[in-house]
């Protein structure tokens, strides 16, 4: 492997006082150019889940921006602040050890460390390092390729005691999403094989940049999952595409934000009654912004497609069903879905 392979975009912000070309994107992609900075900017709907009628809602906050931030959603704030702790922890590692746990796409080793080093179609780079891992269900998970407690204490507790709250709060943010397309509570889970859904951690670091008005910590993109639950920190960074328009979406102090995935839009359930939130992240010149998404996926070989009762002829399916594996396969590659 060349040495560009091993370089971190952690170890690039040490030591620059502006971006490589690499890193600055085009005049229509750059964040300083087409962020919406109008006093009249919306909100992403903050969806309080004590209060009655949250899950009706979610449902409107899943059709009109796909986006929607949750508090009072049961995920005990110590959990959240371990999860946070270790993922700090980890990336405080001197190079060396956090190199030990790299990932090695060659292979076939998709988890560990990494830094995204393809470049996107216009020949770009995304300003920020990750460790990616399964957290569940237990048959995939690998443990060899997880932080060891004497590198990060704690680490692999932090984890799995959140990914618990992670398959609690899906099951109930499932069946509020079903009754709102006039489903049972029961169908969107069942829809996504139940037991054997895929829950991946990532942790994303975006270190201080010395341009952040010209480039991006992640491309403008919708995911591939059934939905994303990250909980941020308090440095501001995500963006949501919406009406022609980027708008930051703010950070709330104990919220988890929600994204609905291509899972959920067109492959299966809604058939477009419920969107894909297009979304970026912007970075900061001054302070490192970290993430913590969990992408919730349907198993491999499940055969997704839309759910027959959101099929007319006014609203045909908008694709075929295929297995999940081949959608993604298709998506990665840009292939016709």
């Amino acid at each position: 492997m060349g040495e560009e392979t091993h370089q971190r975009v952690q170890e690039l912000a040490a030591s620059l006082c502006a971006l490589p070309p690499e890193f600055v994107r085009s005049e229509h992609d750059q964040p300083g150019a087409t962020t919406y900075r109008g006093a009249a900017a919306p909100d992403a709907p903050v969806i309080d889940m004590s209060e009655p009628g949250f899950g009706a809602r979610m449902a409107v906050a899943a059709r009109e921006w796909g986006l929607f931030q949750v508090v009072n959603h049961g995920v005990p704030s110590a959990a959240v602040a371990e999860l946070q702790r270790v993922g700090w922890d980890f990336f405080a590692l001197p190079r060396e050890e956090k190199e030990r746990y790299a990932m090695d796409p060659a292979s076939g080793k998709i988890e560990g460390y990494g830094t995204k080093l393809q470049r996107d179609l216009e020949g770009k780079k995304t300003w920020n390092d990750f460790f990616f891992q399964v957290v569940a269900p237990p048959e995939k998970v690998d443990h060899a390729v997880w932080p060891e407690s004497l590198a990060v204490a704690g680490y692999r507790e932090a984890n799995e005691e959140y990914c618990r709250h992670m398959q609690r709060l899906t099951r109930q943010l499932f069946e509020h999403l079903s009754l709102g397309l006039g489903l049972h509570e029961g169908a969107m889970a069942e829809a996504f094989g139940g037991d054997g859904l895929v829950f991946l951690q990532k942790i994303n670091f975006y270190p201080p940049c010395p341009q952040p008005e010209l480039t991006l910590g992640v491309a403008p993109h919708t995911d591939m999952s059934t939905l994303t639950v990250l909980v941020p920190n308090e440095v501001q960074g995500l963006q949501v595409f919406k009406d022609d328009q980027w708008y930051d979406a703010k950070y709330v102090p104990d919220a988890l934000i929600v994204h609905i995935g291509d899972q959920i839009e067109a492959s299966i359930f809604s058939n477009g009654t419920y969107k894909a939130v297009l979304h970026r992240t912007t970075v900061n010149k001054e302070k490192t912004r970290m993430s913590w998404p969990v992408f919730v996926e349907p198993p491999g070989e499940l055969v997704v497609g839309p759910h027959p009762k959101l099929v007319t002829d006014e609203r045909p399916a908008k694709y075929k069903a295929k297995k999940y594996k081949d959608y993604q396969h298709c998506k990665i590659n840009k292939l016709p879905m």
